[in-house]
């Protein structure tokens, strides 16, 4: 099933929707990210690799607005993000969804209220529009048979889908995943990944994503950066960046995790 995400108008759909510019993030003495340069392109699917510590979920975050940069500029869709005022930052937020390590759905509230709430309430969407958006996502997600369900009576790789399902519901221009299955048993890998592997097939949306799964992101990606000491050391096609690096750092990093 091919779900319609309204991610982009006309003249943005080859236009470039993030850009980072001499973005620094420091925690303490430690140089997360040093004056980072990078940009991503509507509609692309854009992979960042690299060891831990290397700057990766700290994009990811500032994206979300869970951290701010001390030096630079970050745009999203030709908007500041930072700098900025508050109500800037809440606007430009909006186009923003992320998928996070850990599911963080509401335990209280049904899957369909899950996914349902924050369109109400952020968006402005009627509730019966809130919830036929909703049933399509979580068909695509295949779990059409669990809307009534709380949470706690799904698995972790459901729970998941829904997190999934719930952050498609606002409609981002770019959906943010932040290693997606490092919280799942290995057995419900595989079916998270597919139904990302779908999303990205049948949807225009852009996607930034933080992954150890290799072979996800050689499916997925457009574009592939690896990252080291909070750079980005080498980009290109994943064809390129597995087959074919030319950094020892990046050849280093995937000969210990291939």
């Amino acid at each position: 099933m091919s779900v319609e995400v309204d991610t982009k108008t006309e003249d943005t759909k080859t236009k470039e929707l993030i850009r980072f510019e001499k973005v620094t993030k420091r925690f303490g003495d430690n140089t997360v990210l040093d004056g980072l340069d990078f940009s991503v392109d509507s509609g692309k699917h854009v992979t960042l690799i690299g060891p831990s510590g290397s700057g990766k979920t700290t994009i990811l975050r500032m994206l979300m607005t869970l951290a701010e940069p001390d030096e630079g500029t970050i745009t999203v869709a030709g908007e500041q993000l930072f700098p900025a005022g508050e109500k800037q930052i809440r606007e430009v937020r909006k186009k923003i969804g992320m998928v996070f390590q850990q599911f963080n759905l509401f335990p209280n509230m049904s899957v369909l209220r899950n996914i349902t709430e924050a369109p109400v309430t952020v968006l402005g969407l009627s509730k019966d529009e809130a919830e036929a958006r909703a049933r399509e996502l979580l068909d695509l997600v295949g779990l059409a048979d669990k809307c009534d369900e709380r949470p706690s009576r799904l698995s972790g790789g459901q729970q998941q889908r829904v997190a999934i399902a719930r952050a498609l519901a606002m409609r981002p221009q770019v959906l943010l995943l932040d290693e997606v299955t490092s919280a799942l048993d290995p057995e419900l890998v595989a079916g998270v990944l597919d139904v990302l592997r779908d999303i990205a097939r049948t949807t225009d949306i852009t996607m930034l994503c933080v992954t150890h799964e290799m072979n996800f992101a050689r499916d997925i990606s457009d574009q592939v950066l690896m990252f080291d000491s909070g750079r980005v050391i080498e980009a290109g096609s994943p064809e390129k960046i597995f087959n074919d690096p030319e950094h020892d750092r990046t050849r280093e990093f995937l000969s210990a995790v291939l």
